[in-house]
């Protein structure tokens, strides 16, 4: 069991003196990293599988595909999944990197209202061609 001065280490000067020590949200992310990368294993196999035999196919062809239930489905939950990926990590590299808090602040409201606009954008494509766009 680690001793209290090693502890004490881990917390800085103004959180010790606060005594709030860490802002517990790194253990959520990280979780969520990891979560949404094994979910984007199957998704991401699935998605290459579909492209590879798509390969020379028509726009109606593509089309058909994409209005299949499971496809649609399937393509819905790759966009989520891949976009919380990107997201979060961009997050962490930003946080990380950049050291400025107006640039960081910045940079993390362009990334994610970029992420969210490119998102949504894809999932209405996949619902417009589900639905029979």
């Amino acid at each position: 069991m680690p001793s209290h001065h090693s502890q004490k280490r881990l917390v800085g000067p103004l959180s010790r003196a606060r005594g709030l020590g860490s802002a517990k949200h790194g253990l959520q992310h990280w979780w969520a990293q990891r979560v949404s990368a094994v979910a984007l294993v199957p998704l991401t196999l699935w998605f290459v599988y579909s492209v590879v035999h798509l390969t020379g196919a028509d726009q109606a062809r593509v089309h058909d595909w994409l209005a299949r239930p499971a496809s649609a489905i399937l393509m819905s939950l790759f966009i989520v999944a891949m976009f919380h990926h990107l997201a979060l990590g961009l997050q962490t590299v930003i946080e990380d990197y950049v050291h400025r808090e107006g640039v960081k602040l910045t940079a993390l409201l362009l990334v994610k209202g970029l992420i969210v606009l490119t998102a949504a954008a894809a999932l209405f494509t996949v619902l417009h061609v589900a639905v029979g766009g």
